[in-house]
């Protein structure tokens, strides 16, 4: 690994770095771009300049996301030009260019002007581009590369980064995030592409006249709001439960899809959140524009309680995940984790599929390792075969596209990080049909006299309680990324045999693909494609998850408790159990020499 010094002394720094820092310091770099670097080099801002330039931001498995700015390890229409390159090149050799590129984008700062840059490149090869001219859900992009027949979809987004940051996500002719082998062979392709000598692009205004350039027209999104509208289980109690929905798009794209839904499905008393219901990248009341957050979820918090609103839903920028407050009887607001809203929507969507006689054949759903797993023991109990993957929609996807051949049908996937969807027409995550479900579950339990807040006490008490938790850490720049890899080898090497009082009874790692009993020294294989992953089972049905974000530079740890179900209040037992929570995650990131905040 060649090690780069962060001065700019030409005997201390890596001669790497001074050659880029040069090349992106003259044509055919844009004055805007060279100003940028010319101010970094003339303030002796050396640490900045260093981590601008050390590597090359990241074509992942997931696409590309970073901080916007100039330099190669930054999000700019240059990056955009050289990733679209080595992706046309991919299509090209799939003789994909006929069936074309579903482009599309939120509200993020250049968000537009990269849409533009990438439908310029496709365009010069010779592909064909499907163009959403406005900002859209990522969601409807996943659709339209089914409804389009196209081969592949780039959504312009960084989801619910904040407003320095944008990406780059990349969509196969299945709608679902690139899995293998196509997604390495894509950063194969994009590898290749190291300058823009090796990129064919044009201007976007000479793209619009192009026969192979088309605006994605009208017709799409009704056809999409029609199939949203299907997955409702009780239409018919909705006109006459008087429930009020407070939402917000939190300055993004979900601004007019998501109410559009929302009347679809009969709801007429909605209030809008008016000061995030203006798309806007720079998210001026949300500076962390992540509805999983409070901070986000604090000004609709208010809107509802002015107006007594029965829920409160929060899209994040690219609509994919939301986020959801409800109102108790005491009429106190709770905010909701992203593993209690998939135990709620999975409740309802498998009980009252069941109870209506709408379950169909073979019904399946899908989550990930590090969601609750409270919810594969409800959907069990009501005849839904479940299956569990890796971390990311994008698995759920691949999961999803086989069922295609062994006949079973989808119903659900969901993951902790606020990602639901309930479709087959979308394979991602997708905010709109997970918002109407959820507005939908709160009418049908206020029409038996029940809250929301109740309806999850009562799942506890049928199911036990498991309180989760996500403690993440940020590590930037390169000294981040090495002690991140650290503290990964450390597990992977050295896992700890006890956590506080609880015992590891067996670790899991996923790169490796093994299982291992520590109390027999069994090690068994493990049918998971591979991933930076550990996780320790401990004693008392506790679990710990540790792995290292793969868009942002952070390493992320998942802590699980449980609670059996007793003959005492469930408060005592959540109460129980959450102060056992906080022991466990105090006693691990010990180990680790770490601590939370």
């Amino acid at each position: 690994m060649i090690k780069y010094s962060i001065t700019l002394s030409e005997d201390k720094m890596d001669a790497i770095i001074n050659a880029r820092i040069k090349e992106w310091s003259s044509a055919p770099y844009d004055k805007e771009t060279i100003d940028e670097i010319k101010a970094l080099i003339d303030a002796g801002n050396e640490k900045e300049l260093a981590d601008r330039f050390y590597r090359d931001l990241e074509f992942g498995t997931g696409g590309l996301r970073g901080i916007l700015g100039a330099g190669t390890n930054r999000m700019n229409i240059y990056n955009i030009k050289k990733v679209t390159q080595g992706l046309a090149n991919f299509i090209l050799s799939h003789n994909g260019a006929e069936q074309g590129v579903v482009i599309g984008r939120d509200s993020r700062i250049q968000s537009d002007r990269f849409a533009e840059a990438a439908a310029g490149v496709m365009i010069a090869n010779g592909i064909r581009v499907h163009y959403y001219d406005d900002i859209h859900p990522t969601p409807t992009v996943s659709f339209a590369i089914r409804h389009l027949k196209a081969i592949c979809g780039i959504m312009i987004t960084a989801s619910h980064n904040p407003k320095e940051y944008n990406g780059y996500k990349v969509f196969w002719d299945d709608g679902a995030q690139v899995t293998p082998p196509y997604d390495d062979e894509i950063i194969a392709e994009v590898g290749k592409i190291t300058s823009l000598s090796q990129v064919k692009s044009m201007e976007f205004c000479m793209a619009l006249s192009s026969p192979v350039f088309r605006i994605i027209d009208q017709t799409v999104d009704p056809i999409y709001l029609s199939k949203v509208k299907e997955l409702s289980i009780h239409p018919e109690i909705i006109p006459d439960a008087p429930v009020k929905i407070c939402y917000s798009p939190l300055h993004g794209t979900g601004y007019k899809m998501v109410p559009l839904a929302l009347t679809a499905y009969g709801f007429r008393d909605i209030v809008m959140v008016k000061e995030q219901s203006i798309p806007d990248g720079t998210f001026p009341t949300a500076p962390r524009p992540n509805p999983e957050e409070l901070g986000a979820m604090q000004l609709g918090m208010e809107y509802a309680k002015k107006t007594n609103a029965d829920v409160f839903i929060a899209t994040d920028p690219d609509a994919d995940r939301i986020g959801a407050l409800i109102r108790k009887k005491n009429g106190e607001y709770l905010l909701l984790n992203g593993n209690q809203i998939a135990t709620l929507l999975v409740y309802y969507i498998a009980s009252e599929l069941k109870n209506t006689g709408k379950m169909p054949k073979n019904p399946r759903m899908v989550s990930t390792i590090v969601t609750t797993d409270l919810i594969f023991a409800i959907a069990e109990s009501f005849g839904v075969k479940t299956y569990s993957t890796l971390t990311g929609f994008k698995w759920i996807g691949l999961i999803t596209r086989g069922f295609e051949k062994t006949g079973e049908t989808f119903v659900f996937g969901c993951e902790e990080s606020h990602g639901y969807n309930a479709a087959e027409f979308v394979r991602d995550k997708d905010a709109v049909n997970a918002a109407c479900l959820f507005a939908e579950m709160t009418a049908f339990y206020s029409s038996k006299g029940l809250s929301v807040a109740d309806v999850l006490d009562d799942i506890y008490k049928e199911f036990g309680y498991y309180r989760e938790s996500q403690v993440s850490i940020t590590m930037k720049g390169m000294d981040g990324a090495e002690k991140i890899n650290a503290l990964m080898d450390s597990l992977r090497s050295d896992a700890p045999k006890k956590v506080g009082q609880l015992d590891t009874l067996k670790v899991t790692d996923v790169q490796e693909s093994t299982v291992k009993d520590l109390a027999s020294g069994a090690v068994t294989p493990l049918d998971l494609p591979k991933s930076n992953v550990i996780w320790l089972t401990l004693s008392d049905r506790a679990k710990v998850v540790a792995r290292p974000s793969g868009t942002e530079p952070k390493i992320k740890f998942y802590f699980t408790t449980y609670g059996k179900s007793s003959a005492d209040p469930i408060e005592k037992v959540k109460s129980d159990t959450d102060a056992a929570h906080e022991t466990l995650k105090k006693d691990f990131l010990s180990i680790l020499g770490l601590q939370e905040g």
